[in-house]
This record gives C-alpha cells, sequence and structure tokens, in this order.
C-alpha cells in the first residue's frame, strides 16, 4: 500500500512539472534543442577521435596487437584525467558511437551523418565472427541494425545475420540460456548477466529476416530462464546467475558491478526494464509485459530514487546520498518507458511523464560543456564503481540512450510508431 501511494504522489508531482512547464511559451523544444547540442558535440568529437589514436601509448598498441584486438575504433569514456579512451572493435561498447551517428542521421536526414555513421559502423565487421562474446546485440545491432534499419544496404543485412548466427553458438541448452563471459573460468561455469537481455534484439530481428524459428526460440529461452532466475520477490535484480551446465540449476546469484550480492544494480535495472520491454514487443507474450511492469514499479516506489529521477549507480549504494549517479541507467530507463508507454494504456501517460521528466533533468544538469568533454554529450555516468572504472563521467553508451529516448519521445508527440 504504501509503495502504491509513493508511486500515485510521484504521478502527481510529475504531472504537475510537466504542465509547469508547458504553460512557457518560452520554453525550447526538448528535442530539437538536444540534437542541435548532439550535433555540435558529435563534430567536436571527430578531431579529438583522430588526436586519441594518433596519440595512442606504444604499450597499448603492443598490447592490443599482441591479442589481435584489432584497431582503434569508437570512444568509450572520457578518462579521470580528462583523455579520450578508443576501444577496438571487440570492446562491448564500440556500436555506441556508430549508433549515435544513425539517429543524428535519422532526425536531421543529413547525409553528412549518413557518411560519418558509416565510417563508423564499417570498422566492425570484423565482429560477425566474433564467438567468444554475448555483446553481439550491443555491437552490432546498434551499429549494423541502425544502418539497415535507416538504409536497407544489403550488406550490413548479411552481417547482422551472420552475426547472429555466431552470437547462438553460445547458447547451451541445458541451461536455456546464452551464456554472458568465458572469462575468469576458475569462477564462472556458465555465467549469465542481467545485460544480456538486450542482445536478444538482435536474434529477434534474424528470426523475422531469415524466417529461422531457431533465432526466436532461443531468445525466448532465454528470456524466460532469465525472468526465473534473475529476480528477487520485490522484482529487483541479479547482476550475475551462474549456472551448473549439467543440470541447468544455478549454482549462486552474485553481482559483479553493483554493490552487493543482495543490492539493486541501478544499470542492471535499466537493463531489465529495457529488455522485457523489447521481448514483449518481439512476442506478444504477456508475461514480459508484466515483468516489465513489475521493474518499472520498482524502479519508481524505490525510497533511494532521488527526486530528479537519476538513479544512484546502486539502489542500495551505503553513502547515499553521497555517491555516484549513473546517468547511463537513466537513459536507458527513459527510453524503456517511451516504448513500455504503448503497451500499457492505462499507464501511458504515467511512463511518458517519468521519460520525460528524466530527459528534462539531464537537459537542465547533466549535459557536458558545448565544445568540450570529447564530444560526449552527458557527465556523471558509472560505469564499474567496485573495479574503481568509469565512476562519474561520460560515457559513450549513456549518450546511446540518450538520442534514442528523444527519438522515441518525438515519435511519440507526432502520433508515428517507435
Amino acid at each position: 500500500m504504501e509503495t502504491n501511494m509513493k508511486h500515485y504522489l510521484l504521478a502527481l508531482s510529475i504531472g504537475a512539472a510537466t504542465l509547469a512547464g508547458c504553460q512557457s511559451p518560452k520554453e525550447p523544444n526538448l528535442v530539437a534543442s538536444n540534437f542541435t547540442f548532439a550535433e555540435q558535440q558529435l563534430k567536436y568529437a571527430f578531431p579529438k577521435i583522430d588526436e586519441a589514436r594518433a596519440n595512442e601509448a606504444q604499450e597499448s598498441r603492443d598490447k592490443r596487437i599482441a591479442r589481435q584486438w584489432g584497431e582503434l575504433t569508437n570512444p568509450r569514456n572520457t578518462e579521470p584525467d580528462g583523455s579520450l579512451r578508443l576501444v577496438p572493435s571487440k570492446d562491448w561498447t564500440s556500436g555506441f558511437f556508430p549508433g549515435e551517428l544513425w539517429y543524428v542521421y535519422e532526425y536531421t536526414h543529413d547525409s553528412f551523418w549518413k557518411e560519418k555513421a558509416e565510417k563508423h559502423t564499417e570498422m566492425l565487421e570484423r565482429e560477425k565472427k566474433n564467438g567468444t562474446t554475448h555483446d553481439m546485440g550491443f555491437k552490432m545491432y546498434c551499429s549494423y541494425g541502425n544502418g539497415y534499419r535507416l538504409t536497407g544496404n544489403p550488406t550490413y543485412k548479411d552481417i547482422l545475420i551472420e552475426s547472429a548466427r555466431t552470437l547462438i553458438t553460445r547458447f547451451k541448452p541445458n541451461v536455456g540460456c546464452i551464456r554472458s563471459w568465458d572469462h575468469h573460468a576458475d569462477q564462472w561455469e556458465c555465467p549469465v548477466i542481467i545485460d544480456n537481455m538486450l542482445n536478444l534484439e538482435l536474434l529477434f530481428w534474424a528470426s523475422r529476416e531469415t524466417n529461422d524459428s531457431t533465432f526466436y526460440n532461443i531468445a525466448v529461452s532465454h528470456a524466460r530462464t532469465t525472468m526465473k532466475n534473475h529476480f528477487r520477490d520485490d522484482f529487483s535484480t541479479y547482476h550475475v546467475v551462474n549456472y551448473d551446465t549439467i543440470t541447468g540449476s544455478p549454482i549462486c546469484k552474485v553481482t559483479h558491478q553493483g554493490y552487493s550480492d543482495d543490492s539493486a544494480w541501478a544499470r542492471g535495472q535499466a537493463w531489465a526494464l529495457y529488455g522485457y520491454t523489447l521481448c514483449y514487443r518481439e512476442t506478444g507474450l504477456p508475461e514480459f509485459l508484466e515483468q516489465a511492469k513489475h521493474i518499472e514499479r520498482y524502479i519508481f516506489t524505490h525510497p533511494n530514487l532521488p527526486e530528479d529521477l537519476i538513479p544512484y549507480w546502486d539502489f542500495n549504494a551505503p553513502e547515499i546520498p553521497n555517491e555516484p549517479r549513473d546517468a547511463s541507467a537513466a537513459t536507458c530507463i527513459a527510453s524503456a518507458l517511451y516504448e513500455l508507454s504503448t503497451y500499457v494504456p492505462e499507464q501511458k501517460d504515467l511512463y511518458k511523464q517519468e521519460a520525460d521528466r528524466i530527459l528534462e533533468n539531464l537537459t537542465a544538469n547533466y549535459r557536458t560543456q558545448q565544445n568540450g568533454d570529447n564530444g560526449f554529450l552527458l557527465l556523471h555516468s558509472t560505469g564499474s564503481k567496485p573495479h574503481d572504472s568509469e565512476i562519474d563521467v561520460p560515457i559513450v553508451y549513456a549518450d546511446y540512450y540518450f538520442l534514442e529516448a528523444l527519438l522515441r519521445k518525438n515519435k511519440l508527440e507526432k502520433g508515428e510508431k517507435l
């Protein structure tokens, strides 16, 4: 009852804030102003990328070559010393920057952005055969997937289908899931992380394009197994479930990037909300819609969710309110909410208002300096605080989901299909 009342009061406060904002005739269009900002920032980023590539330390270059990681491709984050970090194509974040470029092209229809998107996408082709990672969706669908959606390039389609075929080689039938990590084999038998839910979108797409139900069945199996084993009774999620590959039973449920094994890592909640929303879109199965609704309620009734709706990096971090925020969790949540609002008529206004408020607060208080911050769009993301990595810095996937959320807002308000 208490959490329901909090949800109701939050809805009232969001509605009042939204109405107040709508009454200001001078308020700039949130979507248009942010895409203008994004265009300027991304144009600033290109020479910074060239500079970072040219100035790569010899030690880093030697390591990359020795491990056959390929050339440096796209930005990942700003380092604590202010330098720009680029990553080779194998890095799980390599597809987000080209995805941003495709989103700017989608909004502007300017061929300049199409050419830039093609260049930064095609750096990743070698990953279509990389079966050592579960992150094929993040890398290939955010880049090639958006590119194919917007251009119909048949080469992109072929690359995506091969990428999907590579991804399903990691499926473990006895478990019912796609294995996430191969590293730390001494610790994990078959680790599955909540992040993996977003890689399922590539498989659903491949099933439609090839008429091969194998992709669909694996995606649904993974989603159902994750729903069964990753969630607590309150619909918070574990980060990692380690499975016995013979019995298919969970061995342990732990965290890797969250505060503790029993805590709710904020980006994990975002991955879960987004993942089950897309699974409902692709399958129409009510169980996935109900799961997404439960996860939304967990997030927005949590007593540690800040007033501006930008989560701390973990909902149970011990030093709240003196903990880093995670803008990347917020942007992913906002993007998911816009889509979820189209599936739940009785909650569509609330979900959209929550997403609107996130974008408004990010715009007002979390944007980077124009022509600064290496061309990133948002400050205050947290990659992995337990590993002292990417704490309170700009990170590329926050920007990607920020632009995606803005596009979805724009389409919703124009009555267009997402």
